[in-house]
């Protein structure tokens, strides 16, 4: 059987500028064995699954996978997707709105412009860090402890634990160790000197299956978090635009705002640059 398939840059700034994902259509058939093998075989940060949904508010279904596990939310795979399925016609109920199913429920995307965005979802766990993990944190980063100033839980899916430096000099001079004794998903950030276009730089570190480090080149799902907390804590107003990507030698460029609600957008562009078909 012949499935679409596409290949999207997220949070672009240019085409080949943002974080890739491989969005697989009519995937209703494939179980999650097959689904997280396709996924390995990509080697992606991220694959999805686009599926008839089951709720009936939904315009689609989408399950989202790492090279290790399926996860409940993550940002670019997000509108990564969205994207894809309106690129490859899909015709939401509401021009203005698209809604998506995932495991973590019902996520709205809007159009803004030329970019879409997502509602940042609520957080699975937040608060303090334990004070022996951002130790182990530190030594990591080869930082000293007193250069983080701010340290939360910040898993709104994926599981991060989100960090703040000085400026965002100090995020991209970081040289990190490969490995870290156990499962990380690290974010760190720090705000651009005032006057700029951007306002803040961030970095996302985590795990590979066989323990080594890998870096996120842009991570929706992180943004989404990390704004959350510097809103909350005056550290930022929207709307905001931040970096990353950039000590990869992407340019990854990500939206925040706040609607009259108090919602927070997570927003970006992205570019299909491969659709075709899978074969078997």
């Amino acid at each position: 059987m012949q499935r679409r398939f596409q290949l999207v840059d997220v949070f672009n700034e240019q085409p080949l500028s943002g974080n890739p994902l491989g969005v697989v259509f009519d995937a209703d058939d494939f179980g999650t064995a097959q689904m997280q093998r396709m996924t390995r075989w990509l080697n992606l940060s991220e694959t999805t699954f686009l599926l008839a949904p089951t709720d009936p508010a939904a315009d689609y279904r989408v399950r989202i996978f790492t090279l290790d596990r399926e996860l409940p939310f993550a940002g670019h795979p997000t509108l990564g997707t969205c994207h894809a399925w309106l690129h490859a016609g899909g015709q939401p109920r509401d021009p203005a709105r698209i809604i998506q199913q995932c495991a973590a429920g019902l996520i709205p995307v809007r159009r803004e412009a030329d970019r879409l965005a997502f509602a940042a979802p609520a957080l699975l766990r937040g608060g303090d860090v334990a004070e022996q993990m951002l130790l182990q944190i530190a030594r990591f980063l080869r930082i000293g402890r007193d250069a983080i100033l701010d340290a939360q839980w910040a898993d709104n899916g994926p599981g991060w634990i989100a960090i703040v430096l000085e400026s965002a000099a100090a995020v991209l001079a970081l040289e990190p160790e490969p490995s870290f004794p156990g499962q990380l998903d690290l974010g760190v950030v720090g705000p651009y000197p005032p006057g700029g276009s951007l306002q803040f730089e961030l970095r996302a570190f985590f795990s590979e299956p066989q323990g080594a480090i890998r870096e996120d080149p842009v991570t929706g799902s992180l943004n989404a978090s990390v704004a959350q907390r510097l809103l909350a804590t005056g550290r930022a107003s929207a709307p905001y635009v931040a970096s990353q990507g950039t000590r990869l030698g992407g340019s990854g460029r990500i939206h925040v705002s706040v609607d009259p609600t108090g919602a927070i957008w997570v927003g970006g562009r992205s570019t299909t640059i491969v659709a075709g078909h899978q074969l078997g």
